[in-house]
């Protein structure tokens, strides 16, 4: 019997939004029709609402989520001459953030099964320059966040969730983002609540820093053409503002499923010797904002190519750790960091968006099945 490929793409947003098309259509209109397109009711609605979900006072709506880190940074007065530590299997944004502002990223390593930051390697990297840590939940898991808190007690330094991959997952029963002096979120459209372009949120339970990154967020005036602080123009609009709060109340729905998808997912493959599955700590919750295998003994690439021909896509987040990132080497010399370097060469993202159907979601795992098995 001949085999009929099944194409599975990554993600596909028009299978979220469309069916929606009424409702976002009238949240245009409505903003059309009010003639505000620039901060109004419309941002102030989805901040609390937003902040809410994510257990924080405050809510700050940005311009994307790595305006979000950026502004977070400079709420907190950290610049030039200023270390800051973070993980290096991470998005560029993290990192790049930092040195915008003209500090220094120091990259620690990670742990080899949540792929998170390891706070056991925090303690060793901290100077008199250091001012943060940025914990990221990677891939919609959170970090082990009560020891990363906790060396930022002791030691005076403040901390910013980068809670990108991660709106609405918790730690330990606390929202992550709300655990932090800030947590940053990220609505870019295939996040786990995306908008329809670029959009994010700062949140804080500290008011102070709430008025700053509002100042900063619109050139540091808190009225037209009176400036006290130089920010930049990380302003939410009213529109995607308007756009995310038709999709938030299905938060929780496409969460669920995300889970649904990843579940299945370790329920098939976790006989396989050949792949090590996600881990989720039980402490925690793991929304699967992406579901990451690594392939043992060097196979990922050949898996990739076999998943292409069967019509079935991948991706790698990501195939080169920031701290071999050539933009950061003259600015962030590093010892090595085997996890990190071991994770970039194995590990490879499946399809896992929410509106996936179960024989899409089959198609996935017999191909690895199979690809596993002839490799054996």
């Amino acid at each position: 019997m001949m085999f009929v490929p099944m194409k599975v793409p990554l993600l596909d947003l028009r299978r979220q939004n469309l069916p929606m098309e009424a409702e976002l259509l009238g949240a245009f209109r409505r903003v059309l029709s009010s003639g505000q397109f620039i901060q109004g009711p419309e941002v102030e609605q989805f901040e609390s609402a937003a902040a809410a979900v994510a257990g924080a006072r405050f809510g700050v709506g940005m311009s994307s989520g790595t305006d979000a880190i950026l502004v977070a940074l400079m709420a907190l007065g950290i610049g030039p001459g200023d270390e800051v530590i973070c993980p290096s299997f991470t998005f560029f944004a993290t990192a790049g953030s930092i040195v915008r502002v003209g500090a220094r990223p120091v990259f620690t390593d990670s742990c080899p099964e949540c792929f998170n930051l390891d706070p056991g390697g925090i303690e060793p990297l901290i100077t008199g320059r250091t001012k943060a840590i940025i914990p990221v939940h990677l891939f919609g898991q959170a970090a082990d966040m009560d020891p990363v808190l906790e060396i930022a007690r002791r030691r005076g330094l403040a901390v910013i969730e980068d809670a990108a991959q991660a709106f609405g997952a918790v730690y330990r029963g606390r929202p992550v983002g709300s655990l932090g002096d800030f947590g940053t979120v990220s609505f870019f459209p295939t996040k786990n609540l995306g908008a329809l372009g670029d959009a994010g949120l700062l949140v804080t339970n500290d008011q102070a820093l709430a008025e700053k990154a509002r100042l900063l967020r619109n050139h540091g005036a808190s009225r037209r053409y009176f400036h006290s602080l130089v920010g930049g123009n990380f302003r939410l609009d009213a529109v995607q503002a308007a756009l995310l709060r038709v999709k938030l109340p299905r938060l929780a729905e496409y969460t669920a499923q995300r889970q649904e998808h990843a579940a299945e997912y370790n329920r098939a493959l976790g006989g396989h010797m050949g792949v090590v599955l996600p881990t989720t700590h039980p402490d925690r919750t793991h929304i699967a904002n992406q579901y990451t295998l690594r392939v043992r003994g060097g196979g990922r690439d050949a898996l990739r190519r076999f998943l292409q021909e069967r019509g079935i896509a991948s991706e790698v987040y990501y195939p080169v750790p920031l701290h071999a990132q050539e933009c950061f080497r003259a600015v962030a010399p590093h010892a090595a960091l085997p996890v990190a370097e071991a994770l970039a060469d194995e590990v490879v993202s499946l399809p896992v968006f929410p509106e996936m159907t179960p024989e899409e979601r089959g198609a996935v795992v017999a191909a690895i099945t199979d690809f596993l098995e002839s490799s054996a």
